[in-house]
């Protein structure tokens, strides 16, 4: 049940390590909920984490249960975590450690039951430093830290990589693809790889 911060430069993985902690835990049967924290709008940050009451806000014509209960008894993935307001980290960290939450406009809390892991592509001591993320989040956040090494430092990991994307790929298409030849698997071998495991993908696909 322990929260996990899941450290590393964009591409090398992080949802699909989250996917795969929640899969091995006792949470498995209940949902694993994937949410971007810089993909809402800030005006709509409380409500998408902790719903609403109908007539809360212009636009709010229903009830509407947040992620926090959407994601109950399972796992709640903060992606790019990093970069959520300082106001709403206050209100998340207030959430995880009473294990409640309170819909925009109720007056009533409803208990909650999330284990949370977080990733980011920066590095949040350096942002907590500079005051950029809250210090107790961090640490509220930061149980296990896993941190994933980009593919240039992982480079023995390419020929298995793209063995797996090739019959990903030609199995989607129907395709009978067997292999690399050495020197493009050689080629593939000495470049930096930028975008990390997802370039590569993208790359063999």
């Amino acid at each position: 049940d322990s929260a996990v911060l899941i450290l590393g430069e964009t591409g090398t993985g992080k949802e699909m390590v989250a996917r795969r902690i929640h899969e091995q835990s006792d949470r498995r049967d209940a949902p694993f909920v994937a949410v971007n924290c810089g993909a809402i709008p800030e005006n709509l940050v409380e409500s998408e984490f902790f719903g609403h009451r109908k007539g809360a806000f212009t636009g709010a014509d229903s009830n509407r249960a947040g992620l926090f209960e959407v994601a109950n008894h399972g796992t709640l993935f903060l992606d790019e975590i990093s970069e959520l307001p300082l106001m709403l980290q206050a209100k998340l960290l207030r959430a995880i450690q009473e294990r409640e939450i309170r819909r925009v406009g109720a007056t009533k809390s409803i208990p909650v039951d999330v284990r949370i892991i977080a990733a980011t592509n920066l590095n949040l001591s350096e942002e907590v430093k500079n005051k950029r993320f809250r210090e107790d989040f961090y640490y509220r956040l930061n149980v296990i830290e896993l941190r994933l090494p980009p593919l240039r430092e992982r480079r023995e990991d390419i020929p298995i990589l793209v063995d797996a994307f090739l019959k990903k790929c030609a199995d989607s298409r129907g395709k009978q693809v067997k292999g690399l030849s050495e020197s493009a698997l050689a080629m593939l071998a000495d470049y930096a790889w930028p975008g990390n495991v997802r370039e590569l993908e993208n790359v063999i696909e």
